[in-house]
């Protein structure tokens, strides 16, 4: 893999697409600086060898043009204190004040261009665009993996412009690397946790990950929807009742290659999707009218957390519940748990996908596992065995 520790950025402009989409609050403060805080260890790197950093992102959806409340000018003081230096800042990702900051910038110092999705030429892959990023700089460095599955003009098309000047940062390196571990360079046995409220949004998954785990444990309101395909009784439980046929085709297959799918036995159900409905615990395919599931039921808290202890190698995508309503969070809670028992005792444990990360940082654990991965779609669809644009491009 081509990283940054190959090259020294003495003297060098290096370029690099970060994902500082953060979420801000009513006063434009950043609410979460996780995306942030992981790309300071590549820019330290290249200020460390005597090198300048130009920092490009987007922040939120513009839709037409600048909007005040999407400038990355509101993150640029948070920037700095991460950084311990004061950072530049360009008005226009490709205007003058872009150009002439970035032709001024000394060693040591940090630009932050204004949101790329000011211009609609980002998402299309405009060449022309991607061209007038490249001229800033003499290094191209992907290190957000968060847009990696998009073929935007600063996450692809601006690779073409570097040659052999371009390597992926130190966040991107360990994504990659923590993905292989649960996609190819597996310790056995691996059990998967897929959870979350849909099927549909999660069957490129389960299929690929067929070929890799021994045990698939389903959980969230998408278990409805293979307990309904089982002949089970759910109420008003969520269903997508166009994927019950594929749900028991997964069933089949799972079947087919000896891998042990584990279905809730139980839930906790509700007479309202509320923290203070009433709630109950229910055999999980026998729900009765009027109610519907909101979380998994004690007995396969239980059995799920001792299947995860014993396992290896695990990867948690989705919830097991409504972890947000207080009364529904602990099948993931107790999930998350048992990940990091699994990882003391030498397990490698990925979590991915935007509501089990939320889950694992709301609940303090984000570091007693092996890696949280900062990517949503890009993570699904690397999962699913797609290429990935922006990996693509630098190893081209």
């Amino acid at each position: 893999m081509k990283t940054i520790d190959g090259f020294n950025f003495r003297g060098k402009r290096a370029i690099i697409r970060v994902d500082f989409n953060v979420p801000l609050n009513k006063e434009f403060k950043v609410t979460d600086d996780s995306r942030m805080r992981a790309a300071v260890p590549t820019v330290k790197k290249i200020l460390a060898d005597g090198g300048s950093v130009i920092l490009m992102s987007h922040l939120g959806r513009p839709k037409e043009g600048p909007e005040d409340k999407y400038s990355l000018r509101h993150i640029q003081d948070h920037l700095g204190q991460l950084l311990g230096l004061k950072v530049k800042f360009a008005d226009d990702c490709i205007g003058d004040s872009a150009r002439d900051l970035a032709a001024g910038l000394k060693p040591g110092e940090v630009l932050l261009l204004e949101n790329l999705r000011f211009y609609k030429q980002e998402e299309k892959g405009d060449q022309e665009f991607a061209g007038k990023l490249a001229k800033l700089a003499d290094f191209y460095v992907n290190d957000a993996f968060g847009t990696a599955h998009r073929a935007h003009a600063s996450t692809t098309v601006i690779a073409q412009f570097f040659g052999k000047e371009k390597a992926f940062g130190y966040l991107m390196a360990n994504e990659l690397n923590g993905i292989n571990k649960v996609l190819n360079d597996i310790k056995r046995p691996y059990a998967a946790i897929i959870g979350g409220a849909k099927v549909s949004s999660k069957i490129e998954i389960l299929e690929n990950l067929m070929d890799k785990v021994d045990s698939l444990i389903i959980g969230g309101g998408m278990m409805f929807t293979f307990i309904k395909a089982q002949g089970g009784e759910i109420g008003g439980s969520l269903v997508e009742e166009d994927f019950i046929e594929k749900a028991r085709e997964i069933l089949a297959k799972a079947e087919e290659k000896g891998v042990t799918i584990y279905i809730p036995t139980d839930a906790i159900i509700a007479n309202a999707f509320s923290n203070d409905a009433e709630h109950k615990v229910c055999v999980a395919d026998n729900i009765p009218d009027g109610w519907l599931g909101l979380d998994i039921g004690p007995e396969s808290m239980k059995a799920f957390g001792a299947i995860v202890e014993k396992s290896k190698t695990v990867l948690w995508n989705g919830p097991m519940g409504v972890f947000e309503l207080e009364n529904f969070a602990k099948g993931t809670k107790v999930v998350a748990e048992a990940l990091v028992r699994a990882t003391e005792k030498g397990a490698f444990t990925l979590i991915g996908g935007g509501d089990s990360v939320a889950a694992i940082n709301q609940l303090g654990l984000a570091q007693e596992v092996s890696y949280v991965s900062t990517g949503g779609g890009a993570l699904l669809e690397y999962m699913e065995g797609k290429i990935l644009p922006g990996v693509q491009a630098i190893n081209e």
